[in-house]
């Protein structure tokens, strides 16, 4: 099953996305954005850089804990992934939204 996009309002009144695998696991949470058309803007980003391995941050937290950042040419993060408990986890991670993200289809919730 295909990776998808879904958009939704968060709390705040603003837009956000997560791009979820196939399996319906969470690998990539945009920052919110104040208009649709921004979120839906970030979707579009995440599926041209998420095409080259130099476009994802490794990072480590500040509990010791990898995790990723995908940035845009401007250098600006994206998405963020969740907290992994290994390297070798992480890096799956980052695979998983490199096969995952150009053909991912867009979904939107409820009130988007």
């Amino acid at each position: 099953m295909p990776g998808k996009f879904e958009v939704k309002k968060a709390t705040n009144g603003q837009y956000m996305f997560n791009l979820k695998a196939g399996n319906g696991e969470v690998i990539l949470t945009s920052e919110t954005y104040e208009s649709k058309d921004g979120c839906l803007n970030g979707v579009e980003s995440v599926r041209k850089n998420s095409a080259q391995d130099a476009r994802f941050d490794r990072r480590t937290s500040k509990n010791g804990k990898p995790y990723f950042a995908l940035t845009a040419g401007n250098g600006q993060d994206i998405g963020r992934s969740e907290m992994y408990e290994s390297k070798a986890s992480m890096e799956k991670g980052i695979r998983s939204v490199m096969r995952n993200a150009p053909e991912a289809k867009l979904v939107e919730s409820a009130g988007a």
